[in-house]
């Protein structure tokens, strides 16, 4: 029996009769025990150990029948809508606590939604490099195929293009997106202020109702302050000087944070801290507290987690750790509902942990911003920090070393740098005439712009699966994918044409409702086979099958 004696006294709190059953002796029994994740399991006295029983007959009071053995623990049935935060599913209409997370250039796809909304999950839309037309028709889209279901959109903070991120809050006010992930933030702007207070006003209860929701996801401690807080005075005044928000509506939005939830981003795919999880969740679960105690919030605030989870293993930790919310996002990057190429989700389904590297940002590569890429199949990272490091050398494109430059045009580029240049320009023509007429006067941000060229080529050309440009495919990656990749080694989920987001929610869900009972039993006194504690991936069939079998003991 896969049980161990015990040096501390085991009181018997009640009585187990199995009428027949067993207690469970072996690691195979375990596993399929702890895997009916609906059946209650006892443990039970027997001899000097304690063992696991199912099913069969309890009491916690009076005189224990003939051959009943002594219960001393419980390990409670677990339904995977109960893992996470009950009020952030009332809240968003969910049924689990399980968001998708926006990859940009729309790789979380209008497919990802869908298919996340359907299912009671919430999926956000990759609307970051997107132009405000092609946002606009994903809007469109997921309204009409989802209806009242939850769904999201993605707002990124972009530093060098500000009238942009103005552009994508004023079609998310005139499109009623009611709800949006705010990312790669450094700070708070005006537009995130006023779509966050847009339409705020007092219901008849007496309380405060605001219409708009952003869900922030967050690495650094100064930032989720900054979003776990009232908006800023200085954007309300402004708000209000311009007439989009009325002095009675500039009090109310002194009552809520600006955001209600937020995600501790840990070592993530795209920007990141590379923080690591097991100490960044802890922190911003501890700051939500001291802000909510600091500013009493009729909207409690919540902490999910993302960045490293991509096994059961990791949902696990993340829940046990108190997150209200589990966000994935490098696994659904390989699933089929991606936008992204199918060259690049073979060469995710291949990735490691060790996979992967630091490299300069497109959209903040003045600032020395990086995101988090997988370097395996790619010289994406190696070249995207030359460009950087040759940015902080050089005054203008003019005082690049010849070699350098003859290297930058003929590996790179593949064409000459005014080539390059004319296309920048003719972009920016029609996206940002500005940026032209400061590189004009300012031959650094010429430079800057050149390369910025191959940062936000590099990640079309993964998208598109464009052959010829493997070898630069800028694909955003985090350790999570490696995670994922050998957890699933040798089953359905190996191939990339299984991976399906729902059957990857639906497993990480179960996977960590598995462990949390066995860590309840462990958590007693009982010996895990290792056997028993590990959990492999399901046909959501198989799922669903084992979540309408549970097998009610009787009691009394």
């Amino acid at each position: 029996m896969n049980a161990h004696a015990m040096s501390a006294p085991m009181t018997a709190t009640g009585w187990w009769k199995g009428h027949g059953a067993q207690p469970i002796a072996d690691g195979t029994a375990q596993r399929e025990a702890f895997g009916r994740i609906l059946e209650p399991l006892f443990l039970v006295r027997h001899g000097t150990v304690r063992a696991l029983a199912r099913g069969g007959e309890v009491g916690l009071h009076g005189a224990a029948p003939e051959g009943a053995l002594p219960l001393t623990g419980f390990v409670p049935s677990v339904m995977l809508e109960h893992l996470g935060s009950a009020d952030f599913c009332r809240d968003h209409g969910l049924r689990y606590a399980y968001v998708t997370g926006a990859m940009a250039n729309g790789i979380a796809s209008a497919e990802i939604v869908e298919a996340m909304g359907q299912a009671g999950m919430l999926g956000f839309f990759g609307a970051a490099g997107l132009p405000p037309a092609q946002v606009e028709a994903a809007v469109e889209r997921v309204q009409r195929t989802l209806g009242s279901k939850p769904y999201g959109f993605n707002l990124i903070h972009s530093p060098a293009e500000p009238d942009l991120e103005a552009a994508i809050v004023d079609l998310y006010l005139r499109k009623n997106v009611r709800l949006v992930e705010a990312s790669a933030f450094l700070d708070l702007t005006l537009p995130a202020v006023r779509y966050r207070v847009h339409g705020i006003h007092r219901g008849p209860d007496g309380k405060v109702a605001t219409p708009n929701r952003i869900v922030a996801k967050v690495s650094r401690v100064e930032v989720a302050a900054k979003f776990f807080a009232p908006p800023p005075e200085k954007f309300l005044r402004e708000l209000v000087a311009k007439g989009e928000l009325t002095e009675e509506q500039a009090l109310l939005a002194q009552e809520i944070p600006m955001a209600q939830d937020l995600t501790a981003e840990a070592d993530s795919g795209g920007h990141t801290d590379n923080r690591p999880a097991i100490s960044l969740i802890p922190t911003m679960l501890a700051l939500r507290d001291q802000q909510q105690a600091k500013h009493g919030f009729a909207q409690r605030l919540r902490v999910g987690a993302a960045g490293g989870v991509s096994t059961p293993a990791s949902a696990a930790a993340a829940l046990a750790m108190g997150a209200d919310y589990l966000v994935t996002g490098s696994v659904n990057q390989a699933c089929v509902e991606s936008g992204t190429s199918a060259p690049v989700k073979a060469m995710l389904a291949q990735a490691q942990q060790a996979d992967t590297a630091m490299a300069a940002a497109a959209d903040m590569f003045e600032m020395g911003v990086k995101v988090q890429v997988l370097k395996r199949g790619t010289m994406f990272a190696m070249r995207a920090s030359k460009l950087y490091e040759l940015y902080r050398a050089c005054e203008s494109l003019e005082a690049i070393p010849a070699a350098e430059r003859a290297q930058l045009e003929k590996s790179v580029f593949r064409k000459s740098i005014e080539e390059v240049w004319a296309d920048t320009r003719a972009f920016f023509e029609q996206r940002d005439p500005a940026q032209n007429a400061k590189a004009e006067r300012d031959p650094k941000h010429k430079m800057a712009l050149v390369f910025r060229w191959y940062l936000g080529q590099s990640s079309r050309w993964a998208k598109s699966g464009d052959a010829s440009r493997q070898m630069d495919f800028q694909v955003w990656c985090g350790p999570a994918m490696g995670a994922f990749n050998e957890w699933t080694k040798g089953t359905f989920l190996e191939k990339p044409e299984e991976r399906r987001v729902v059957t990857v929610g639906l497993n990480l869900l179960y996977g960590a409702a598995v462990l949390a009972r066995v860590n309840a039993a462990r958590a007693q006194g009982v010996a895990v086979a290792s056997e028993a504690a590990r959990v492999e991936p399901l046909p959501v069939e198989k799922i669903q099958d084992l979540l309408g079998h549970a097998q009610a003991p009787q009691g009394t």
